[in-house]
């Protein structure tokens, strides 16, 4: 280094300026490079983290939604409930409450089979196979472990064990009952066999979403 040093004349002093700083230059360049690749790869890593976070704060409001009622998730298919339901419209808007239900339900255990961790993909591939063997589906554990790792992540506190937080169900479905239990009352008062209006009422409930509101209703299967 003392020997690229030149300061016995002007032409060396410069020459010897001159290459600092073009090695200045180039080191900083390389920081700025390898400080660019490290902030885009934290940029990924944080928009995939939220990304999981937001997917499975939603899955974990569809699976744990209710504290009381039936926590089990009706496993039976459209084509099943349809071969059971009756006449009466009442068993007609339950069946498709339960339907809507386990719609969300499987794909809320999809979104956890993809982003979950270890566990949670342990459980929710148990709850599907229950789905899938038509056995009734418990979601309480898989809840509580989606509840432990959104909190983790958010680092908040944990909550106390001894607070005593009842199981978790499935959030249930928005209420339409009065829609579909006043078209079925004109169906049935009128005599002349227009059913429709009761079957229409209940179709318009197929595309409702789910909401958490629903979980005061004290019918609420």
């Amino acid at each position: 280094m003392r020997n690229s040093l030149d300061f016995s004349s002007w032409q060396g002093l410069l020459t010897t300026l001159l290459g600092l700083v073009v090695v200045s230059l180039v080191a900083v360049g390389i920081r700025l490079v390898v400080m660019h690749g490290v902030q885009q790869r934290r940029e990924k890593q944080n928009r995939q983290i939220n990304e999981r976070l937001k997917t499975l704060i939603a899955a974990y409001k569809v699976l744990g939604g209710s504290f009381t009622g039936d926590l089990s998730v009706d496993p039976s298919h459209l084509r099943e409930l349809r071969a059971r339901e009756g006449a009466q419209a009442a068993a007609l808007v339950a069946s498709d409450r339960r339907r809507r239900i386990r719609d969300a339900v499987e794909a809320a255990l999809s979104d956890v089979i993809l982003l979950g961790t270890e566990e949670q993909v342990r459980l929710a591939a148990q709850a599907a196979n229950d789905m899938v063997a038509g056995r009734p589906v418990e979601t309480a554990a898989l809840v509580v472990s989606l509840r432990l790792f959104i909190r983790d992540v958010l680092d908040l506190d944990p909550i106390p064990a001894q607070l005593g937080i009842p199981k978790q169900g499935p959030v249930r479905a928005k209420g339409a009952a009065s829609r579909e239990g006043g078209g079925a009352g004109k169906a049935g008062g009128d005599g002349s066999g227009k059913s429709g209006g009761g079957e229409g009422g209940a179709g318009l409930g197929f595309g409702a979403g789910l909401h958490g509101d629903t979980a005061h209703d004290p019918a609420a299967p």
